[in-house]
C-alpha cells in the first residue's frame, strides 16, 4: 500500500469516527457515568462490531443490500428505535455516578449492538468500501479494515476519556442529570435526523 493511500484511508476513517454520532455520544455519557476503564468495554464492543460490519460490506454484503433495499430501511427503523430507547434511558437516569440504579453499565455486547444498529456506521462502511475497495480486492478490504479498527478504537476512546474527564465536574446529581438529559436530546435529534433524511 502506498503512503498516499494509507493517509487517505486514515483520514476518511478519522473523519467518520471522531465526528459526533450516536455511539460517540454514548461513549461520552458512559465515561461520565462509569469512568474511563468501564466505558472501554463499550468502546471495544463497538469497535469490533464496526470492523466486522466493514469487512462484511467489503467482502460482498453491499451486493445483498443493493438487491434487497428493504433491508436498509429495516436497519434504519431499528436504528431509530434503538436511539430513542437510549435517549429515554439517559433522560430517566437519576444522576448517581456509577449507575447503581441504572442497571445498564457499559458492556461489550451493548456497544456492539449499538454499532450494528447505528445507521452512521452502515453509511461509513458502504461509503468507505465504495471509495477504497469497490473492486472487491481482499487485500485492500483487510488493510482498510485494520486501519479503521485502530482509528475507530482511538476515536471512541477519546470520547470516553472526555466523559471521564468531565466526571469530576459533575459530581452532584443535578449536574449529571442535566448532562444526561442533554445527551438524551442529542440522541433524540440524531434519531429525528434519520427519520427526515435520506439514508
Amino acid at each position: 500500500m502506498s503512503l498516499n493511500l494509507f493517509l487517505s484511508m486514515s483520514a476518511f476513517a478519522l473523519a467518520a469516527s471522531i465526528t459526533p454520532g450516536p455511539v460517540n455520544i454514548v461513549s461520552l455519557s458512559a465515561g461520565v457515568q462509569y469512568g474511563f476503564r468501564s466505558t472501554m468495554r463499550h468502546v471495544t464492543g463497538a469497535t469490533v462490531a464496526f470492523t466486522l460490519l466493514l469487512l462484511l460490506i467489503g467482502l460482498g454484503m453491499h451486493e445483498l443490500l443493493q438487491a434487497q433495499p428493504w433491508l436498509i430501511q429495516l436497519i434504519r427503523w431499528f436504528g431509530v428505535a434503538f436511539l430513542l430507547y437510549m435517549a429515554v434511558q439517559l433522560a430517566r437516569d437519576n444522576g448517581d455516578l456509577g449507575g447503581a440504579n441504572d442497571g445498564h453499565p457499559p458492556t461489550y455486547l451493548r456497544g456492539a449492538f449499538m454499532q450494528w444498529l447505528n445507521p452512521k456506521a452502515w453509511l461509513a462502511s458502504i461509503a468507505g468500501m465504495g471509495a477504497y475497495a469497490a473492486n472487491g480486492d481482499t487485500n485492500l478490504v483487510l488493510q482498510f479494515s485494520a486501519i479503521y479498527f485502530v482509528v475507530c478504537y482511538a476515536s471512541l476512546a477519546i470520547w470516553a476519556y472526555a466523559g471521564a474527564f468531565l466526571r469530576k465536574y459533575l459530581t452532584e446529581g443535578r449536574y449529571l442529570r442535566t448532562f444526561n438529559r442533554s445527551m438524551a436530546c442529542l440522541l433524540a435529534m440524531s434519531a429525528a435526523y434519520l427519520l427526515y433524511s435520506d439514508f
